[in-house]
């Protein structure tokens, strides 16, 4: 591991090098490049140097330690020093654990409504304003593709698309069947209803990542619509495309533009397609599969909301925690961590790294 890091600390100083050379700071894509390429070493580089830095306090410690007068206060630097190094050394495994190569990307967020009727429906609301809310916690945008809502104000589904570095890093984890223990407003006797979501979580992809034959397409134009009178308009400005070789459709109706919705239709189904292509090559290595917290899975069942206990439990790590109002209004971070957390675990375990 030594070896390694030395190797990505010598190339992290080139690439500091190269970019302050006029040459390629005139240059924008070499500039922006050559700075992407660095981003992704400097945390690996800046925990391998805090590990250097313990590794001689704990060489001047020991040569301490034959000293009377400063033997007390080289066992305390010693103790520090090892605790320091220790920790840095799990910090260096996780950073040098293989990246998702599409962390940076954006994300896109389908959400349905499965099993429970008009209770789905609006549960799937539910979920849309907080992963809406969590975007905004974080600064991230958020682009509504297509949705077709109830008249009592759920949604039977929704394709959002979260735009912010880091966010599919941090959503990826939600793909999966989301089952919600609560008692329905409409219920007079008080009795708690199960219903389920299912949300699908993908990166977003551009046509250059996945190539589609465009005699692949049909693509059919019609007019928006929607409850109460939303997302409605007079002109045939709604897309439907179909894959045909795989009968893959996606509709995008909530720009006013016949052409806007046709390119965000064309970046959803091109996800759509990579990511079923990822899932074959998923299942073909399966040992790979189980080393995965986020399986992406969607018959996956991975959490349960119980509003009548304030209860969230998600059944892939086992967590349990009592905040489900904090939760549902944006207040993802304490899952999301301990989900990335259990999954860089299995990972380490998987390569051997622990």
């Amino acid at each position: 591991m030594l070896d390694r890091l030395v190797e990505i600390e010598e190339k992290y100083t080139d690439l500091e090098k190269r970019i302050q050379d006029p040459n390629v700071y005139s240059d924008p894509a070499a500039y922006a490049k050559l700075a992407r390429e660095q981003k992704e070493l400097s945390k690996v580089v800046e925990a391998y140097r805090k590990y250097k830095t313990a590794q001689k306090t704990l060489e001047d410690a020991c040569a301490l330690m034959s000293d009377p007068d400063f033997k007390e206060l080289a066992q305390e630097e010693y103790e520090t020093a090892c605790c320091d190094m220790e920790r840095l050394e799990q910090e260096i495994k996780i950073l040098l654990l293989p990246c998702d190569p599409h962390d940076s990307k954006n994300v896109i967020i389908e959400i349905r409504g499965g099993a429970g009727g008009e209770e789905a429906a609006l549960f799937a609301n539910s979920l849309y304003r907080m992963y809406s809310m969590y975007a905004d916690s974080k600064r991230w945008k958020t682009e509504i593709a297509n949705i077709n809502e109830t008249e009592l104000g759920g949604i039977k589904e929704v394709s959002f698309i979260i735009v912010g570095d880091g966010a599919y890093s941090r959503l990826k984890y939600e793909s999966g069947v989301h089952r919600v223990q609560r008692v329905p407003d409409t219920e007079s006797s008080g009795r708690i209803h199960t219903s389920t979501v299912t949300v699908a979580v993908l990166p977003e992809m551009e046509e250059v990542d996945f190539e589609i034959n465009p005699a692949d397409l049909q693509i059919d134009t019609f007019r928006s619509s929607g409850a109460g009178g939303q997302h409605v308009n007079k002109t045939e400005s709604a897309i439907r495309i179909t894959h045909l070789p795989t009968g893959t459709v996606v509709e995008c109706q909530d720009e006013r533009s016949q052409h806007k919705n046709k390119a965000r239709a064309m970046t959803i189904l091109v996800s759509r397609l990579y990511e079923e292509e990822q899932r074959k090559q998923i299942e073909a290595h399966a040992a790979e599969r189980k080393s995965q917290v986020g399986t992406g899975d969607r018959s996956e069942r991975i959490r349960t909301y119980n509003f009548p206990q304030g209860r969230l439990t998600d059944h892939r790590i086992g967590l349990t925690l009592y905040k489900l109002e904090q939760v549902m209004n944006g207040d993802l971070d304490e899952v999301i961590d301990a989900l990335i957390i259990a999954d860089q675990t299995e990972k380490m375990k998987a390569s051997g790294a622990e």
